[in-house]
């Protein structure tokens, strides 16, 4: 009854379980320092710390998987049901619109990936995309490079305008983190800052695998826009950016404090991208 009293009223939850509402409000009143009590409210002392730590981005199963790795073994349920008593919600999942133009008269390269998202090991598969991101000052755009083996963004760049260099500075990037690679499949949508003369030349230089996307098929590139969508969620949802050089800093801690190092992703196993390499074999 203590459980669901946010959603049901106590006479009503009496009443169909056949109990005495004077016997729940003893119960409730009862000594607080007993040892029930005590460790449900040291779970809740845990599982707020976590919530908060993480700026409500994470939901149960996170958090779950944060107190184990701190030596908490408690299970999912208990977790979900301590977020609840405490009226605590995870930032919820929104919509967002594609934003890249592939309406154009440039050569397109052929589908590489196949929507096949995984890779046997680090700078074997590489997505790609662009997104818009408000400020009171106008868009800023933000193109990013994400290696599939381990989810990790291993390039980005950020511009007030979405012309090609955009993306040739986030691909630059990636290249000259992880050491020059050579034969890697560099996916994307069919947008025109990615079938331009300048990124093509890149590609071709480093000797990399242009792959698009089919045309109309958002499924194509999932991985790049799942990135997008955890973003907006997770960072700018309901939040006011007067300035272009705040959300500059604010994405910039995002990617790499945050979502490269911290953040534990479901297709790890809940493990960050930046930790993933080290847990497996290439």
């Amino acid at each position: 009854m203590e459980q669901h009293q946010h959603q049901f009223s106590v006479p009503l939850m009496a009443r169909v379980l056949g109990v005495s509402r004077s016997g729940f409000y003893d119960w409730r009143g009862r000594d607080d320092n007993g040892p029930r009590r005590q460790a449900r409210k040291l779970l809740d002392e845990r599982v707020r710390k976590v919530f908060e730590a993480h700026r409500g981005r994470y939901g149960a199963p996170r958090i779950t998987a944060e107190l184990l790795e701190d030596g908490h073994g408690y299970d999912e349920k208990t977790v979900a049901r301590s977020l609840r008593r405490q009226s605590l919600r995870a930032r919820g999942a929104r919509k967002f619109k594609a934003t890249t133009n592939s309406k154009h008269n440039l050569p397109v390269a052929p589908n590489l990936l196949e929507q096949d998202f995984t890779a046997s090991g680090p700078n074997r598969k590489w997505v790609q995309d662009i997104t818009y991101l408000a400020t009171d000052e106008g868009w800023l755009y933000l193109a990013v490079v994400v290696d599939l083996y381990s989810r990790q963004v291993v390039g980005w760049a950020m511009s007030e305008r979405m012309k090609a260099k955009l993306v040739c500075d986030a691909l630059q990037m990636a290249l000259w983190r992880r050491a020059l690679p050579s034969g890697v499949i560099v996916h994307s949508d069919r947008g025109s800052q990615y079938c331009s003369k300048a990124y093509q030349r890149l590609i071709r230089r480093h000797g990399l695998l242009c792959s698009m996307s089919k045309r109309g098929d958002c499924y194509d590139n999932a991985c790049a826009e799942s990135f997008f969508h955890t973003l907006k969620v997770e960072l700018t949802h309901g939040v006011r950016y007067q300035a272009r050089s705040t959300l500059r800093r604010e994405v910039f801690e995002y990617i790499e404090i945050y979502y490269n190092r911290l953040r534990r992703h479901s297709a790890l196993g809940l493990i960050s991208p930046a930790t993933f390499p080290l847990c497996q074999h290439d």
